[in-house]
């Protein structure tokens, strides 16, 4: 699971961010999931290493201009290369009536399957490796925040112990790894979870904007790994925050810390805290970190890898041996 970030200014692209995008590169099943896709956001695809080509679904988290602007050209586009089978967008209602009437008075007609789903609070898509759910936010309008979910695997599965016992390879090992419980032709019962180690436990993503600190947002990144919460403004502009239903940084920390996550990733930041100005961006990052420690500031391109819980662990260990090693 790679997230890579392709816009992270609010509102207006700048000379070195653009507007809302993240991208979810799944390598395993050669598929790209996109949250958001403000203006320019195809453009942005075209000068990473992600390949539009694989995207198969796109999460809308609500209907304003920075975050779908792009999203008709990049449809486009798709239609245009030809390699495109179907595409799968989630979203508010009247997502599907937008898409409509732009296709409608551009007189642009794809060449591939649309399937816009309007999604309420609950589960929006699940398959046999994820689960996606959806949550209201608190903005100006209809919003949504979305959380992905790995689901947990079966530990690693011990074939030398399964030789050790005389267990017959082939479709009985596929059972075992799965955890189930096989009885033998020689009248032995064998379970599967004797055979496996400890399960793999899911990786979780949550991406959160735009909104107001809420409840909403806690819960969708409860014990995720990464945190995805907008930071429009500072700390010492939460008046402005309030107004217009935007985070400060200091509130995209108080979720992160609510919610126990691992990483919180701040993005789609005001262009008025640009170098040289009063306040700095440097700024917001210091003022999360006060309140959650495990803070990073999202860049366009930036590229984060989430780790297996079982990698993180064992890392986390190899720190603190060294620490004790010194």
């Amino acid at each position: 699971m790679q997230i890579t970030f392709l816009g992270t200014s609010s509102g207006v692209p700048t000379r070195s961010r653009n507007v809302s995008s993240v991208a979810l590169r799944l390598p395993q099943r050669a598929e790209m999931w996109l949250f958001d896709c403000g203006e320019g956001t195809q453009h942005q695809i075209l000068r990473s290493d992600l390949k539009i080509s694989q995207l198969s679904r796109i999460f809308i988290t609500h209907l304003h201009g920075d975050h779908i602007f792009g999203l008709m050209g990049l449809l486009a586009t798709c239609g245009l290369a030809g390699n495109t089978k179907r595409v799968d967008i989630y979203g508010p209602p009247k997502l599907d009536e937008y898409l409509r009437a732009c296709g409608r008075y551009s007189s642009t007609h794809l060449a591939y399957s649309i399937q816009v789903h309007t999604v309420q609070p609950g589960v929006v898509y699940e398959d046999n490796e994820f689960t996606v759910t959806c949550e209201r936010l608190e903005h100006r309008i209809t919003t949504f925040g979305y959380r992905v979910a790995e689901k947990d695997r079966p530990g690693r599965f011990d074939v030398e112990k399964a030789k050790a016992l005389a267990i017959p390879p082939g479709r009985i090992y596929g059972q075992l790894k799965r955890g189930e419980t096989v009885t033998l032709l020689d009248g032995r019962t064998i379970h599967g979870a004797d055979l496996c180690g400890l399960p793999e436990i899911g990786r979780k993503i949550a991406y959160c904007t735009d909104t107001i600190y809420c409840d909403g947002a806690v819960h969708l990144a409860q014990n995720a790994d990464v945190l995805i919460h907008e930071a429009t403004f500072s700390h010492q502009d939460a008046e402005l925050a309030f107004q217009r239903l935007h985070s400060t940084s200091t509130m995209a920390a108080q979720v992160a810390l609510a919610a126990q996550v691992k990483q919180l990733i701040m993005t789609h930041f005001s262009p008025r805290y640009a170098p040289g100005n009063v306040i700095e961006l440097k700024d917001l990052l210091q003022e999360a970190q006060a309140i959650f420690p495990n803070t990073q500031m999202a860049y366009d391109f930036m590229t984060y890898e989430v780790p297996r819980r079982r990698e993180a662990e064992l890392a986390k260990t190899s720190g603190q041996n060294e620490m004790v090693n010194y």
